[in-house]
């Protein structure tokens, strides 16, 4: 496994694929017990990997207290990254949701301990709540960076415009840097193209993309529907083939597949590596594997190589249409690769 700078904001780095820890745990329901999560983590430290990714809401808590046997012997050689917003469980009450000061203070702490840490070396507000203002969330963790309790601060789930405008309150009142974001991108859902993954490039700002493979979609595994997966038994952050497109594209991702003897998870991943790849900062798939054989078959992705005319497939498969004002810009069909500039037209003066 490779490594990149974590964007053009720090020198951290981080390994090019992150492990996702929502499946730590069972307390949704449907995840994966201690043994299982062990041999998950263990099997993502053995192929390279040194970043991993959890919350303080994943499965009820149980992924952080479950993460912090795991990464005790390890600690100074992984980048841990943990987020607050959501809360661990609806009976903690509405003052442990939001972006609020309050919560966020009282949240890292909680974390520090169910990860059995000093510090957390990525802090992630997990959603936007609408309501608190951004300065008070900078304020917040440039405490927290002062403190020692995080190194590094991250915008997930956020809309475009305010995290931009962090960005600049942050450079001009000299608090700690937004580091990164954290969004759905994959095949399947590319709406990140027409706003997140541009401003992204453009402010030097890492991307870590959750849900690579469509909450299992692009495994091509719903079209045979066992009834063991999370589809059927969590019911939420999956897409399905509801329309010619997500038809289309399951086809094309099958096929080139085959073409290459490889999983269509393989493909899938590829196809977001090569993205990285024309990226001038990091964009890191987050692998959310429920078992070791999932995560053994994905970091298979790690030997795929697609060629320019199945990249090319597959981005025109997979294409969404560029909404406003890009497509009066540019044409109806976003054009984002990582690294092009825009041919405008020319507008004649009367």
């Amino acid at each position: 496994m490779h490594y990149k700078v974590f964007g053009r904001k720090t020198g951290l780095r981080v390994s090019e694929l992150a492990l996702g820890a929502g499946n730590f745990g069972t307390g949704w329901g449907h995840g994966a017990e201690r043994e299982e999560a062990k041999r998950i983590f263990d099997g993502f430290l053995e192929a390279g990997g040194n970043f991993i990714d959890t919350a303080n809401g994943y499965q009820g808590g149980q992924s952080e207290a479950m993460l912090r046997e795991f990464i005790a012997p390890e600690r100074d050689r992984l980048v841990v990254a943990t987020k607050y917003t959501l809360g661990t469980t609806p009976a903690a009450g509405i003052s442990h949701t939001g972006n609020s000061r309050k919560n966020m203070v009282r949240a890292v702490e909680e974390s520090l301990k169910r990860l059995g840490t000093d510090h957390i070396d990525l802090f992630w507000a997990h959603i936007s709540d609408g309501v608190t203002p951004m300065e008070e969330i900078l304020r917040g963790f440039d405490d927290l960076v002062r403190a020692g309790k995080i190194h590094y601060a991250g915008l997930s789930n956020f809309p475009a415009w305010r995290i931009a405008r962090a960005d600049v309150l942050a450079e001009l009142r000299g608090f700690a840097p937004i580091a990164a974001i954290q969004v759905e991108y994959s095949l399947v859902e590319r709406t990140a193209e027409r706003e997140m993954l541009p401003m992204a490039e453009a402010l030097g700002l890492a991307a870590t993309l959750w849900s690579p493979l469509g909450g299992g979609f692009l495994t091509g595994k719903y079209r045979n529907n066992d009834g063991d997966n999370r589809a059927a038994k969590l019911g939420m952050l999956i897409h399905a083939e509801k329309s010619a497109r997500e038809t289309a594209l399951l086809d094309a991702l099958l096929a080139v597949a085959v073409e290459l003897d490889a999983s269509p998870t393989h493909v899938a991943i590829a196809w977001l590596r090569e993205k990285a790849k024309r990226s001038t900062t990091a964009l890191i798939p987050i692998l959310g594997s429920r078992t070791r054989e999932q995560l053994d078959a994905t970091l298979g992705a790690l030997d795929v190589q697609l060629n320019a005319q199945q990249v090319s497939r597959l981005d025109g498969v997979s294409a969404v249409e560029a909404g406003v004002p890009h497509g009066t810009i540019v044409g109806s069909k976003p054009r984002y690769s990582g690294t092009e500039t825009l041919d405008l037209p020319i507008i004649p003066v009367a």
